[in-house]
């Protein structure tokens, strides 16, 4: 049974940082490319970035780059999401997924990703 436990979310201001962090288990890490997500409420779940088995290459949402970094641990089975000069509309539910390929999914929709963590809130105040 594939599991993705996500930890490290909370409440920050305004310029602030944080570090996320998702740990994996039931599946061969190394094998899939991984992803990350972010839902606010009464939103859709938008792509965040992603980053291939290899952690070689990685994407990133328009919103984010600069600011977020996503990056993985094969040895630890465990992938990072970097968040520096965090804004008020960052404020989200942040999920990891498990994609369904080695390589970065073309389509950065949820659907591209077969394993879901159960989420962790970010809060970003102003």
């Amino acid at each position: 049974q594939v599991q993705l436990v996500e930890s490290g979310g909370g409440l920050v201001q305004a310029g602030g940082s944080l570090r996320l962090s998702c740990a994996a288990s039931g599946r061969t890490f190394s094998s899939y490319a991984m992803g990350w997500f972010r839902q606010a409420p009464g939103k859709e779940r938008d792509f965040v970035a992603a980053i291939s088995k290899s952690g070689g290459t990685t994407a990133y949402a328009d919103s984010v780059k600069g600011r977020l970094t996503i990056s993985r641990d094969n040895a630890k089975n465990t992938v990072y999401l970097q968040m520096n000069s965090l804004k008020p509309e960052d404020t989200a539910v942040y999920y990891c997924a498990s994609a369904r390929q080695t390589t970065i999914p073309r389509n950065r929709i949820p659907d591209e990703y077969d394993y879901w963590g159960q989420g962790t809130q970010v809060t970003v105040s102003s």
